[in-house]
C-alpha cells in the first residue's frame, strides 16, 4: 500500500469511529513521511475524539509547526484546549484562526467579487399568487 492508500484507510477507520485503528495507521504514515500535514492534523483529531486531550494538543502543535498560518490548525487547537479546560489558550488559538481566515479573504478578493456578482445576477422572487377561491362568499 502506498502512503495515500494508508492515509485513506486510516480516515475510513476514523469515519467508522475506530479511533485506535486510525491512530495506529496515521502514526505509521507519519513514520514514513514526517512532513505529511494531513496525517498530522488527522492524528490530532483522532486523539481528541478518543479523549486524549494532552496528546491531541501535542500533535496539534506538530501540525502547527508544519503550517503555522493554517486556519484549521488553530481551530483544532482551540477546540483541544477548550476541552482540556484551558480557556485562555483556547481563545488565543480561536482568535488566531479568525485572523488566518481574514488573511485568506484578503489574498482572494476576486472570489468575493465573483460571489457578489452572482448575488446581483440572482433572480428576484415574485410574491406567490394564489388562485381565486370561488367557494368563498364575498
Amino acid at each position: 500500500m502506498n502512503l495515500q492508500e494508508q492515509y485513506d484507510d486510516a480516515m475510513f477507520d476514523f469515519s467508522r469511529g475506530d479511533f485506535d485503528g486510525a491512530i495506529a495507521k496515521l502514526k505509521n504514515v507519519l513514520t514514513q513521511e514526517r512532513e505529511n500535514f494531513e496525517a498530522q492534523l488527522a492524528l490530532g483529531m483522532a486523539l481528541y475524539r478518543k479523549g486524549d486531550f494532552a496528546a491531541a494538543i501535542a500533535e496539534g502543535h506538530r501540525a502547527e509547526k508544519l503550517r503555522p498560518t493554517e486556519q484549521l490548525v488553530h481551530t483544532n487547537l482551540s477546540l483541544f484546549y477548550m476541552r482540556s479546560g484551558d480557556k485562555v489558550t483556547a481563545e488565543k488559538h480561536g482568535l488566531q484562526a479568525k485572523i488566518e481566515s481574514w488573511r485568506e479573504d484578503a489574498k482572494n478578493p476576486a472570489e468575493k467579487k465573483i460571489e457578489s456578482e452572482l448575488q446581483i445576477a440572482k433572480p428576484k422572487l415574485e410574491p406567490m399568487k394564489f388562485p381565486s377561491q370561488p367557494w368563498k362568499k364575498k
